[in-house]
């Protein structure tokens, strides 16, 4: 609950009218509305009128600093705080993504959190409370950029976000956070990587099903609605979008992607970071493109961390991302073989990928941001998810983040600290002298205050809470998602034009659909624990398929038949010390046709976990006889269409609700999405492509002649 007390006073303005200003008391903090300048927030700064305009005296001084001036350009008050900043919070602004929940119970990326000493469940805070953790990165390590993941819900968010300014406008130089996320607006969250996903946001498609609209209008929309969300919940950086070419169609990060085409991958992105900026900062992913895990390992996991470019194609990879992007971040891979003078570490830490490539080739002058967690040692387990250190495994801490500064990076991603930053200060005093030192520790703290000013953080940070839970439950937010959400189906196969089954006049007249169960398969981590146990269940929502069809127990009693899938749960490539093929297919697979080397799969069989899926369709078609079935395949990326024979119609979702694909069954609307990849025709197609170039398989062609190629969709 906000008091609000205005207070309406006249300044004058030399050459102009006079400057109005109201000051609005909120629950802890203050708002100044000006007439000639922006709103100021703050909750314990003094003001400065200059020239009857105010302004915020973060450091307390009685003078107006530059950095406090909101008239100056972003990138004047960024020259001017750096220099004021001491090395240890230069080394603050040089760290990003201190991961927290708010409430901060464990979970799979924060553990052992601590309220006053205490667990989350015995201390008595508030929901939207600091945890010791993050107070102590805020106040002693001089943290100004949080990664907020799983939170419950909007207010909370906005509360919580409005307790970090506060506290960090309280310490030396009133600097305060630019809190980021990960994307938080799908579905279903597509894996650990993308922890906040899922949250309280409108629900719009994974970005491989925007890439299936083949529409721009629908990313800047998606965009657009996504950035009042975000400025509502007091986020400033965005940890998107992904621009990696998915040439490698096994890797799990495909559905973070808009697909594997140059063109609409680029066209996709820019897009969407046209829309998100200047007011939330972009961070784009996967320098030099993420997308060529070898044998499509994911590196995540030191199983997956070479990125293979048998195809010669990095350029193509390369060109896609585009420049005006605040931030860019390199993968945790290592490009293999791509540095000419043979160094093979990962991309963070390699000085040809950043300095050679994105700095001085393609002139990029933002922030360099590494991937999370690169700089801790390796466990040498190559199924945890600990430090990503790849080829330089044998540095000490401080070594990794001075090999990353020399590479260029400017920001090192996860619960980096300062003092580790610190660590690298004398081995760069010792190499190039202290200046140079002071010179490279600044020219990356002013990158990063620089975006941050852009965002206009720095003049109010604050968020009212009543607002953040009325933008984050605005119905025409969620009815644009809803429509996105359409747009996206493809539909592959309509055999006969069985689709669409018109639901009729009336109940009594609407036809009869059987809907079988499936053995939906487990959950696991990227590591492959068991998170979720298999069971017996509907993929599709049958209250909502009640709403169009009279729902009937038994295949003989149908009209039609609706069977609701997933694609072939593969495995991540490793199993007991033994690397595997990753299948696209539900029928056994035995990698005959892999390619010999160290880490070659050749010869290995894999059983995906859902190989009843295709057993579903061929049995509710023998038992449905001439009568249709319908199959509905949500996705993350594409399959070998093994069930299409049994199947009289496909629709295809990158995540959809269940209510999209009823409307198109049922004619309420008309398909128009088209396959932003290609479905390939084999698993041995699989084997033959070629990591790094895009579009290299024979598709898929089905009983009707119709080929599941890029950009197909009837």
């Amino acid at each position: 609950m906000k008091k609000t007390s205005i207070i309406l006073f006249l300044a004058t303005v030399v050459s102009c009218t006079p400057n109005e200003v109201s000051l609005e008391e909120h629950d802890g903090y203050t708002l100044a509305v000006q007439t000639k300048g922006p709103v100021l927030g703050y909750s314990s700064v003094p003001t400065i009128m200059e020239k009857g305009l105010m302004f915020k005296d973060l450091n307390r001084n009685g003078v107006l600093d530059k950095y406090e001036d909101w008239r100056l350009t972003p990138a004047e008050r960024a020259e001017d705080l750096a220099a004021k900043l001491p090395p240890e919070y230069l080394s603050g602004m040089m760290t990003n993504g201190h991961t927290v929940n708010v409430p901060g119970i464990s979970s799979m990326s924060v553990s052992g959190i601590t309220y006053n000493g205490l667990p989350y469940s015995e201390s008595g805070a508030e929901p939207s409370d600091i945890c010791d953790r993050l107070r102590d990165a805020l106040v002693n390590f001089d943290t100004r950029q949080v990664l907020l993941a799983h939170s419950d819900g909007p207010g909370t968010i906005a509360r919580w976000n409005n307790k970090v300014q506060a506290l960090v406008e309280a310490q030396p130089f009133g600097i305060p956070c630019a809190n980021s996320t990960d994307p938080r607006n799908e579905i279903k969250a597509t894996d650990e990587y993308n922890a906040g996903s899922g949250g309280v946001c409108s629900q719009w498609p994974t970005p491989l099903g925007l890439a299936a609209t083949f529409d721009t209008d629908v990313v800047r929309d998606f965009a657009a609605t996504v950035k009042l969300e975000y400025q509502a919940l007091g986020f400033r950086t965005a940890l998107s979008p992904q621009a990696d070419l998915a040439t490698e169609p096994r890797w799990r990060r495909v559905p973070g992607t808009f697909g594997e085409n140059p063109d609409l991958v680029h066209a996709m992105a820019s897009a969407y970071i046209d829309e998100m900026q200047p007011e939330i900062n972009c961070i784009e992913k996967h320098w030099p493109g993420g997308g060529t895990g070898e044998g499509g390992r994911d590196a995540h996991l030191a199983i997956g961390k070479y990125g293979v470019f048998p195809g010669g194609r990095l350029q193509t990879h390369m060109d896609v991302f585009d420049l005006s992007a605040a931030g860019i971040m390199p993968y945790y891979t290592i490009s293999y073989r791509q540095d000419p003078c043979g160094e093979n570490v990962g991309n963070s830490y390699s000085s040809f990928m950043i300095d050679s490539l994105l700095i001085k080739r393609y002139g990029y002058k933002g922030i360099v941001c590494t991937d999370w967690g690169i700089v801790p040692d390796y466990n040498g387990n190559p199924l945890t998810t600990g430090g990503k250190c790849y080829g330089v495994e044998d540095l000490t801490v401080g070594q990794r983040i001075f090999k990353a500064l020399e590479a260029g990076i400017d920001e090192f991603g996860g619960s980096v600290m300062a003092d580790e930053i610190m660590q690298a200060w004398p081995l760069w005093c010792a190499r190039y002298g202290e200046a140079s030192a002071r010179e490279r520790w600044e020219c990356s703290a002013r990158k990063v205050l620089e975006a941050m000013f852009r965002t206009g953080v720095f003049e109010n940070p604050y968020v009212d809470v009543d607002n953040a839970e009325a933008v984050l439950s605005d119905p025409e937010a969620f009815a644009r998602g809803e429509e996105a959400q359409v747009k996206s189906v493809v539909m592959l196969k309509n055999h006969g034009g069985v689709i669409p089954v018109m639901p009729g006049p009336d109940r009594a007249s609407r036809p009869k659909v059987y809907v079988p169960q499936r053995r939906i398969p487990g959950v696991y981590s990227m590591t492959g624990r068991l998170k979720k146990a298999p069971y017996v269940g509907y993929s599709v929502d049958t209250s909502v398929v009640a709403k169009y069809y009279t729902l009937v127990p038994a295949p003989q009693e149908a009209d039609f038949a609706l069977v609701a899938i997933t694609e072939p749960e593969g495995g991540i490539g490793y199993k007991d010390g033994q690397y595997m093929p990753i299948s696209l297919q539900y029928s056994p697979y035995t990698a005959t046709e892999a390619r010999e080397g160290e880490r070659s799969y050749k010869g290995c069989t894999i059983k995906v976990e859902n190989e009843t899926d295709l057993a579903l369709v061929k049995d509710t078609k023998a038992a449905m006889g001439a009568k249709p079935v319908v199959v509905l395949l949500q996705t993350t990326r594409p399959v070998v269409m093994e069930f299409e024979p049994w199947a009289d119609a496909i629709l295809v979702a990158f995540g959809v609700r269940s209510k999209a694909l009823l409307e198109l069954v049922s004619g309420a609307r008309t398909p128009s999405g088209r396959l932003p990849m290609q479905f390939p025709a084999s698993m041995a197609e699989v084997e033959r492509q070629l990591e790094d170039v895009p579009q290299d398989m024979a598709p898929w062609t089905d009983s009707d002649g119709n080929v599941y190629d890029f950009g197909f969709g009837l």
